[in-house]
């Protein structure tokens, strides 16, 4: 951060109400935390297997099948760990031998790599594309698992979410699209995430959809003596969110908060809403970027836009590091890229609980950061 950007204080009536843009963790609702707090001695430091914290816990299951319409059979499953964990989950208890996995960003390599170093599976197939892009799924005769991500957070680049093959499972990386961007279960064997994105939750817990097929799929490799560590195993994780619980102790706090998001969501009209308000935040920044002129976005096919995490290049009049900093000296959080994209660009998160009011506020306050430091 230079001298100059040091010194540079946004007028109060260009800023957002709340400041916090990141990728995740994200902007949590302070209606989540004020009913949190609400539950005083009730709640937090009881037992996970009682009916306090399982009728929670159900309350976010059937939240979660309502919001995201899903049909007869499917599961919804919850573990420790979150998403990355689940990586390792899949390792054990969902490929049987062979997965082909799309590789555009950070994240959706960190899976390939999982599995690479799996002794008991066969090195991946992986399918790469330069980060602004994806490649897209090639269905291939002995590949029992396709790995897909609907959102790379890392890039800002999303892709649809379509069944790959009549053979094998769909499994879908949702960390970041779940809750902001549609998706059709039908189109999926498992939809997995964590509750710190769109959901303004915290982290260590993984939730996944499974379909009839990825149930039968847990079964019988579970069935086949593989060895499989407990707490990665998905049949354990299977049978006990079917009680209501976790196989072992949870956050407590992070199942509260999510149900609570779940559950606002739902009330304001579910997926349809929180995606379409997400969709309305991505438009108020992207027209700004594509109008700017020294900004612009880094993904340039319109399609592959994030609706939920949108990177924003710069030329080499500003530094997007100074900007940054300065946006964060005026309580404006979280706006730095991917520290392993190496752009000169920033990242905002457009989660729905961010209203657009605030993201055309934080665009107003990057113009005149830019003019003040030109």
């Amino acid at each position: 951060m230079t001298a100059d950007s040091q010194s540079i204080s946004i007028p109060s009536h260009l800023l957002p109400a709340d400041g916090r843009f990141g990728s995740g963790p994200s902007r949590v609702r302070q209606a989540t935390l004020d009913a949190l707090a609400a539950t005083g001695q009730t709640y937090m430091g009881t037992s996970h297997r009682r009916p306090t914290v399982r009728t929670v816990v159900g309350r976010l299951r059937d939240g979660l099948g309502e919001m995201f319409r899903l049909g007869d059979g499917y599961e919804v499953v919850l573990g420790n760990g979150g998403a990355t964990a689940f990586w390792d989950v899949a390792c054990f208890g969902l490929i049987e031998r062979a997965s082909q996995h799309l590789s555009f960003g950070e994240f959706s390599s960190k899976f390939a790599r999982a599995v690479a170093g799996a002794p008991h599976l066969d090195p991946p197939m992986v399918l790469e594309a330069e980060p602004g892009g994806h490649p897209e799924p090639n269905p291939t005769e002995g590949i029992d698992f396709y790995a897909l991500t609907q959102n790379e957070t890392s890039t800002g680049v999303t892709m649809p979410v379509k069944r790959v093959a009549a053979e094998g499972l769909t499994v879908v990386d949702a960390t970041s699209a779940a809750g902001g961007i549609e998706v059709d279960p039908s189109q999926f064997d498992v939809y997995y995430f964590s509750p710190q994105k769109a959901f303004g939750g915290d982290g260590g817990l993984f939730v996944a959809f499974c379909s009839p097929a990825a149930t039968e799929r847990i079964g019988k490799i579970a069935a086949s003596g593989r060895w499989i560590p407990p707490f990665l195993s998905l049949g354990n994780a299977l049978d006990n969110s079917r009680m209501n619980q976790t196989y072992n102790t949870p956050a407590l706090a992070s199942v509260f908060m999510l149900t609570n998001t779940v559950e606002w969501i739902n009330a304001q009209g579910g997926l349809s809403w929180s995606a379409g308000q997400c969709a309305a935040n991505a438009a108020a920044l992207y027209s700004w970027a594509d109008a700017h002129q020294i900004a612009e976005p880094f993904v340039a096919d319109m399609a592959m836009r994030s609706q939920v995490t949108a990177t924003i290049d710069f030329d080499d009049s500003v530094s997007a590091d100074d900007l940054a900093a300065t946006l964060r000296a005026n309580g404006i959080l979280d706006t730095e890229s991917y520290r392993k994209l190496g752009r000169n660009q920033i990242r905002i998160g457009l989660w729905p609980a961010i209203p657009t009011s605030d993201v055309e506020a934080l665009t107003a306050s990057i113009d005149y950061v830019i003019a003040a430091l030109s």
